[in-house]
């Protein structure tokens, strides 16, 4: 398939020889972003070395004592063995360093003997006994996800952050059809998130979703056999976090050691493994479909203690179903043939391949270097099924590449990390079927009144986009041990980044016709055409710079504080460039409608000088942790920061091709379909060709279409947040069990949201004087062009929440692991539609209400558990429960208003009292066959119980003082969420 304005990256030998050279002279203080590195701390007899040793990479990092305390920085998360050397003795012990993680760990009175003999490659019982060290003294509301969880607890996509949702604040939401799988917390959406890999943030900077890759796409963004912990982080993180306003995950990739292991896996299910859904029940017959996941890894020395490989492979391959169905108001019976005979049952393929690779060189005692490689080519197909046809279907192609190469160097009183990134990511969906066809077939035979009911969808899709994103970076941040008491960092971050945009909507002809009348002629042709002058693609050079300090000051033995400020600046020239067109201006300025009404039209018209990018984002951060006992094991915490995120590309590129295109709506009158104005015209048989079609427009030329403005003044979206909590570890039945409870406040700030411009004669926004719903200007558009929209900052979000955690961690010694995480949230916002994704319009007010409502996709309640039991044998069971409340759903309220032309927003809570349910249980056998290689088999039951998930319910409470229904809030269509009970296989091996 030929896709436009798509390149394909290929590596620059020169570019990659002066970043390794760059790189390879990073001895000294250079570059960094969010380090995953962890940091250990603690008291110390006075005059003592204290050596640490990666048992299985070798890496080595040794300090002397100050003032009876040390401080080792830049440490990979992995297991240690650390040596205390004073006085003629030496003390050992094994720890284990999760991501991102500052331990305190006090030395004074580890027990002298002698250190282990040979090299750390020997060191096999530390790896199985080495006690993970609990981060209790942080100031961050923050969780991690081991790699056992990873490896153990059950699932069906492979995609790493579907374990967030153990996190207290976490949802992992899929589309009921699957075709997306983003992570959230709280009342903000997806793009409010951002994922940290090895350091290096993954915004998606043009598309919704957060994270490249994620905006309608079942793939996964990394291949999870290459992640090898992570950490989650709800509010309050620190200064070194940048484009964040919701929550912050930070992973870190595996690396090669001193001994050559690998893996492969293979997983599959298909139809006969799963339950039908209720359609499938009522339809008798399941749709065919496959699901195959595959895999290898491996990694190893190439110099041992020196430079290390590892490299991942993960593949999807999928049949998925997509029933194209009448909808639930229609009596098939009722329609023609010609309709009836395109509900079949259909599939839809998609495919995903990732790669991963990864170079580790311990180029001294101080300094390692490591480069990343990282590529992601899928297809798929959308627009598929329910009353889109097989005709309909929308092609979309979703490729990445990412580059980096890092450097850490630890010296006794400092550390510095340091990035070089390439990044290129495309998001380009288009229709399937290229010629134009007939695209709407419309009505509700039953209810002729009903004009607007869609019956099918036929004909080339609608969808047709060309985004994407590419650039480089570089990120340093400094850390800083010398002041006693005190861990300085400062970073700082440059990044230029091309980004891009175009879309046509739609990109071929859409024809209306209505089954009661004539499936020949049409009642309506809606088509677009290019407007003179107008270029539809945009790009934009965009440049992002950020600075930050922060101190973790130790105050005294209980009291740490955390104290940071961060600056960010994005220039987007697009933006601060644009110029409105002089004829667009002239009209504006002339259109009567506008001249005596609630908004300016000069505080939309750019000019090229009149518009400023952001300046003001500065952002302090306040932390404070404090050790009751001054043993961790009762901490008080909590903070109050603000976090600045970006505005989408997507938004900011509106105003280019909102106009690119001049739309045309021709509408035939009809007995049924009554038309007046000058759209309406007697049909032409010639209209249903392209030639009629472009004859039309040159014979009526119109200067334009519709017509997007940004404000002058756009900012920067935000959150301030807000916590405090205690964290504990106890122990119970001899076993050391972790807890948390938190209450956090976020207040989420000037969101985009774009709103109707349009006004009739008078000024009015609507047509009943004393209104405040229903009768907007629709119809009142520019003289000579379409409607205006305006974008304006004005999305409010409030959120209160109660998070609550109990961990016992898995370990060999006990055998099993479990988790809880419970969270409770009131969360409200001003923009019904904000949490339902890629939602931003505000038509039904003149501007955005300051009242905040009820959010809707956020349950009040939410829990969830995982365990992990070995039960002997090599057999590992672990299991997963979800369980959350109804969230509130989006709904229109006219039965409380006086009349219909008061309406107003009001979302529900459908009747039940659970909303979701599932419980997934998977059982692995691993053979041990005497060799360097094992076996394993696997089993997944997905939704074990087949609890079904309602999701069509009845959102409407009657007219004006008309009784409620009956069926207002409860149950009115058999959709479910997605899955029924799926019985999945995975078999591969180890080596070793």
């Amino acid at each position: 398939m030929k896709q436009r304005n798509r390149t394909t990256f290929r590596p620059n030998r020169k570019l990659l020889s002066c970043a390794l050279a760059s790189c390879l002279a990073m001895a000294a203080p250079h570059v960094m972003a969010q380090s995953t590195s962890a940091t250990l701390r603690g008291a110390v007899t006075a005059d003592s070395t204290v050596t640490v040793t990666n048992v299985d990479t070798g890496l080595t990092r040794t300090t002397k004592a100050t003032n009876g305390n040390y401080n080792i920085g830049g440490l990979p998360p992995g297991t240690y063995r650390i040596e205390v050397t004073a006085g003629g003795q030496t003390s050992s012990r094994a720890v284990t360093l999760a991501v991102g993680q500052t331990a305190t760990l006090n030395l004074q009175d580890a027990p002298p003997v002698s250190a282990p003999a040979g090299d750390a490659t020997t060191l096999d019982t530390v790896r199985v006994t080495a006690a993970m060290l609990v981060e209790t003294k942080t100031s961050e509301v923050a969780t991690y996800v081991s790699q056992k969880q990873i490896d153990s607890l059950p699932q069906n996509s492979r995609n790493f952050l579907a374990f967030a949702d153990t996190v207290p604040g976490m949802q992992f939401i899929s589309s009921p059809n699957g075709d997306e799988s983003q992570l959230r917390s709280g009342a903000q959406t997806s793009s409010q998130i951002n994922v940290f890999i090895d350091g290096v943030g993954q915004k998606n900077y043009v598309t919704p979703g957060g994270i490249t890759g994620q905006d309608d796409s079942r793939g996964n963004p990394f291949p999870q056999s290459a992640i090898g912990e992570y950490k989650v982080i709800t509010s309050n993180y620190k200064a070194e976090y940048d484009q964040i306003s919701s929550a912050a995950v930070t992973a870190v990739t595996k690396s090669g050691t001193n001994d050559f292991n690998g893996s492969f896996f293979w997983d599959r299910t298909s139809d006969d493994w799963r339950k039908a859904t209720p359609r499938e029940e009522a339809a008798g017959g399941k749709t065919p479909e496959t699901t195959e996941q595959y895999g290898v890894s491996f990694g190893g020395p190439i110099i041992k203690d020196k430079l290390h490989f590892f490299v991942s492979y993960e593949a999807k391959d999928f049949v998925i179903p997509a029933d194209i169905i009448p909808p639930n108001q229609v009596d098939p019976a009722t329609l023609p043939a010609a309709i009836t005979s395109q509900y079949v049952s259909a599939t839809r393929p998609f495919n995903q391949d990732l790669y991963f690779g990864k170079l580790s060189w311990q180029a001294s005692d101080a300094h390692l270097i490591e480069l990343t490689l990282r590529q992601r080519d899928e297809v798929g197909v959308l627009d598929v099924g329910n009353q889109d046809s097989l005709s309909r279907a929308t092609q979309l192609v979703n490729d990445e590449t990412r580059y980096d190469l890092r450097s850490v160097y630890s010296a006794e009183n400092w550390m510095n990390d340091a990035h070089i990134t390439y990044e290129e990511s495309a998001y380009n969906p288009q229709p399937l079927t290229k010629a134009p066809s007939n695209a709407y077939t419309v009505v509700n035979p039953s209810d002729p009144g009903n004009l607007s009911l869609i019956v099918l969808n036929t004909g080339g899709g609608g969808n047709f986009q060309d985004k994407g994103q590419e650039g480089w970076g570089i990120q340093n941040d400094f850390t800083f041990y010398g002041w006693e008491s005190h861990t300085i960092k400062a970073g700082v971050k440059y990044k230029d980044v091309k980004l891009k945009a175009f879309q046509q909507f739609p990109p071929y002809p859409r024809y209306w016709y209505d089954v009661n009348e004539s499936l020949t002629q049409p009642y309506r042709v809606q088509y677009t055409t290019s407007a003179a002058g107008r270029d539809p693609f945009v790009e934009s050079n965009n440049r992002q710079f950020g600075i930050y300090v922060q101190d973790d000051w130790e105050v005294n033995d209980k009291l740490t504080l955390n104290l940071g400020i961060r600056w960010d600046y994005e220039q987007t020239p697009s933006y601060t460039d644009y110029v409105v067109n002089p004829d667009i201006a002239t009209a504006l300025r002339n259109w009567t409608n506008i001249q005596n009404t609630d908004f300016d039209v000069e505080d939309y018209i750019s000019n090229g000088s009149n518009r400023d990018d952001d300046k003001n984002n500065f952002a302090p951060r306040f932390g404070f942790s404090y050790d009751l006992a001054g043993d961790q094991r009762h901490v008080i915490f909590g903070g109050a920061g603000r976090a600045y995120d970006r505005n989408l590309f997507d938004y900011m590129a509106s105003e280019f091709y909102a106009g690119a295109f001049t739309t045309y709506e021709l509408n035939f009158p009809t007995p049924v379909h009554g038309c007046g104005g000058t759209s309406c015209i007697p049909f032409d048989p010639a209209l249903l060709t392209p030639d009629g079609l472009a004859a039309y427009a040159a014979a009526n030329p119109r200067l334009g279409g519709e017509v997007r403005l940004l404000s002058n003044d756009l900012e920067t979206p935000y959150s301030d947040q807000f916590s405090l909590g205690m964290r504990n570890a106890v122990t119970l039945w001899g076993q050391e069990w972790n807890t948390s409870v938190t209450l956090a406040h976020i207040r989420g700030h000037d969101g985009i949201y774009f709103r109707l411009g349009n006004r009739y004669a008078d000024g009015r926004y609507y047509n009943v004087p004393g209104a405040t719903w229903g009768g907007q200007p629709w119809g009142q558009t520019i003289p000579g062009y379409g409607s205006l929209v305006l974008g304006d900052n004005g999305v409010e979000s409030r959120l209160n929440s109660l998070l609550l955690s109990i961990d016992k961690p898995f370990t060999e010694e006990s055998g099993w692991g479990f988790t809880l995480a419970y969270t409770y949230s009131d969360a409200e916002e001003n923009l019904i539609n904000y949490a339902q994704e890629n939602a931003s319009f505000v038509g039904d007010y003149p501007v955005i209400p300051d009242k905040l409502i009820t959010s809707t996709g956020v349950p009040k309640h939410r829990l969830v558990l995982t365990g992990i039991v070995d039960l002997g044998w090599d057999v590992t069971l672990s299991s997963k429960l979800n369980i959350a409340s109804q969230r509130p759903r989006y709904a229109i309220n006219c039965n409380d208003a006086p009349d219909f032309n008061n309406c107003f927003f009001d979302p529900f809570e459908p009747e039940g009292t659970l909303g979701y349910k599932q419980f997934d249980v998977a059982l692995e056998k691993r053979w041990n066959t005497g060799t360097d290689i094992s076996f394993k088999v696997r089993a997944d039951l997905i939704n074990a119980f087949n609890w079904r998930n309602w999701n069509q319910y009845s959102d409407w409470r009657g007219g004006p003082g008309e009784a409620v229904p009956e069926s207002f809030g409860r149950r009115s269509g058999n959709e479910i969420l997605w899955p029924t009970r799926t019985f999945k296989l995975s078999m591969g091996f180890d080596w070793q």
